[in-house]
This record gives C-alpha cells, sequence and structure tokens, in this order.
C-alpha cells in the first residue's frame, strides 16, 4: 500500500512560529512556540526537530506548506524566504496558503475568516469574496450584516453577533491546516509562495536624498 504524502506546513505570519507534519489524514507531528520575534533564527532548527523527533528527514518531504498570511510582514518574509529556497533546494514543491484558507478549513459550513490585524483591526475574508480590511469589528460591510454567515478566527463572537451566524473555533491548528490545505494542491501547478499583505507597512525605507549638483 502506498504511503501517502508527506507534507511539512508552517508559519510565523504572528507572534509564533508553527510547525505540523501531515500524512494523508494523520498529523505526524506538530508543535507551536510563541514569540514575539527570533523567529528568523528559530524557524529552521524547530523544523529539523519536528523532522527528528518524528523519524524522519528533509528528503521524506512530498511537498512544503508555508502561511502566506496576512499577519505580521517580517514574519511573513521569513517563512515564504525559507519555504522557497528549501523547496528550490530539495526539489519539491512549496504551496503557499492564506490563514483566510487555513481558518475555514475543515469547517461544515461556509464562514468568514478573520485575521488579528494591528491596533484591534481584523482582515476579513466572507466565503468566495475577495479579503477585506484592515475594518474594525464594528465596520463590518453591509452585506454581511445579519446574513447568518458563521465567523471563525479574530473577534469571532463579536462579528458573529453581526452576522447572525455562529462564532466557530477554527477545525485544526494553524500549521496543520496550512498542510492539509496544500495537500489538496499537490497535483495542481500552484505559483511560487508570496506574502499576502493588505495594508502598507507602517514604516518605509528612507528616502536618499539627492545628490548635490556642485558647480
Amino acid at each position: 500500500m502506498n504511503t501517502p504524502p508527506l507534507i511539512l506546513g508552517f508559519d510565523t505570519s504572528a507572534a509564533h512560529c508553527a510547525a505540523a507534519l501531515v500524512s494523508g489524514e494523520d498529523l505526524v507531528a506538530s508543535r507551536t512556540e510563541e514569540m514575539g520575534r527570533g523567529q528568523a533564527e528559530r524557524l529552521l532548527p524547530l523544523l529539523e526537530e519536528l523532522l527528528a523527533e518524528s523519524g524522519h528527514g528533509w528528503h521524506d518531504l512530498a511537498a512544503l506548506a508555508v502561511g502566506e498570511g496576512p499577519g505580521n510582514f517580517t514574519g511573513i518574509r521569513i517563512a515564504v524566504a525559507a519555504a522557497r529556497g528549501l523547496a528550490l533546494g530539495l526539489k519539491v514543491p512549496a504551496i503557499g496558503v492564506s490563514t483566510f484558507e487555513a481558518l475555514v478549513c475543515g469547517l461544515t459550513e461556509p464562514a468568514i475568516a478573520s485575521v488579528a490585524a494591528p491596533r484591534g483591526a481584523v482582515y476579513l475574508q466572507p466565503p468566495g469574496a475577495t479579503p477585506l480590511g484592515p475594518l474594525s469589528p464594528g465596520e463590518l460591510p453591509a452585506d454581511l450584516l445579519g446574513s447568518g454567515l458563521a465567523v471563525a478566527g479574530a473577534e469571532a463572537e463579536a462579528l458573529a453577533t453581526l452576522t447572525g451566524g455562529r462564532a466557530l473555533p477554527p477545525h485544526w491548528p494553524l500549521a496543520e491546516a496550512i498542510a492539509r490545505v496544500a495537500a489538496t494542491r499537490l497535483d495542481s501547478d500552484a505559483p511560487l509562495p508570496r506574502p499576502l499583505y493588505l495594508r502598507p507597512a507602517d514604516a518605509a525605507p528612507a528616502r536618499d536624498a539627492p545628490p548635490a549638483l556642485l558647480d
């Protein structure tokens, strides 16, 4: 009997390093470490530890799955860059999965996915629609008010009171959900992962002053 492909999913889009190994329907191993900074230094060692603890190596992987955000700008770039570099070296696909997709993966009813944004706001993705935000939880678009849609993710309880639906917990932890979404795309020609940004950066690099022209 063929062994289902082994997929390593990971995410650093928020204050954590999260990773999971999934093979078919089985969760092989997982780990989440909360951290406000240091993801760049911790991510690869954590992935290596997870593989070793499960008795696997890098070359056992059929694919890499990475969280594309939205979330922390630097954190997203760390994970996406790692996935693209590892995929190139291992010659396996790297599949990007948004946090929105991960939040609703495995749910049995349509739901609005809600991701925490800075200053108490949220990013939203209604079923089959493009992402919205950042919005305050009280700024729900008119077409979602009283829609009856469930909500999964950040501020789910507050948002569900406005939609008239249920607040649902995610079916799987984030990294595991990312790996499971990616498993459905193994046979597709998925594009390389790239960060999903829904707002401008809080700070931009300073522009150099133009050169002075001397007589």
